[in-house]
Formats: C-alpha cells, structure tokens, sequence
C-alpha cells in the first residue's frame, strides 16, 4: 500500500483503487480506440484530446471523485490521460524519426 497526503488527508492506493483504475482504462481505452478510429486521425492532438475527454467522462461516471466538486478528479484524469498521450505520442515521433536517419 502506498500512502500519499492531498490537502492534508492521507490518500491510500489500494487494490480496490487498482481495480478502479482498470475498470476506468479498459472502459475508456475501448471507447476511445472507437472514437480515434471513426475520426479517421493521425494527428497526436487530436488523438491526445479524444483520449482525455472521454476518459474523462468514463472517470466521472465509474467512480464518485475523492476531492473537489463532482467532477474536479474526473476533468483532472482526463486532463492528465491527455496530456500523457501527447507526450508519449511525441516521444515515440521523435525516437522513430531518429532511428530512420541513422
């Protein structure tokens, strides 16, 4: 178990959290390969912005949020996912590009 502290309140990682998580990934990667799918896309923001609204809107619905207003830790997940996704996406761009000039 790892313990954390937000704002003052100890925040335990469980395996009951592990299970959200899962729970929230595989729901929110399913739908969002879809979406990416259906808008036909290559383009990482597009990408990393499809990603983040909607396991954004997943994290809202599977699980109540642990801080802020309703939907504060689910617009956080989505944000985060997205901003993941662009990263990582940029990084495997540019590793990639590297490789074919040597």
């Amino acid at each position: 178990m790892i313990v954390g502290r937000i704002a003052s309140k100890p925040v335990y990682l469980t395996l009951g959290h592990l299970a959200i998580a899962l729970q929230t990934g595989v729901i929110a990667g399913v739908i969002a390969t879809i979406g990416i799918l259906a808008a036909k896309t290559n383009q990482r923001w597009k990408i990393a912005a499809i990603l983040g609204l909607i396991t954004g809107v997943v994290d809202f619905f599977v699980h109540p949020g642990m801080f802020g207003a309703a939907a504060t830790e689910a617009i956080v997940t989505g944000v985060g996912a997205a901003v993941l996704s662009y990263l990582i996406g940029s990084l495997l761009a540019m590793f990639s590009t590297s490789k074919k000039k040597s």
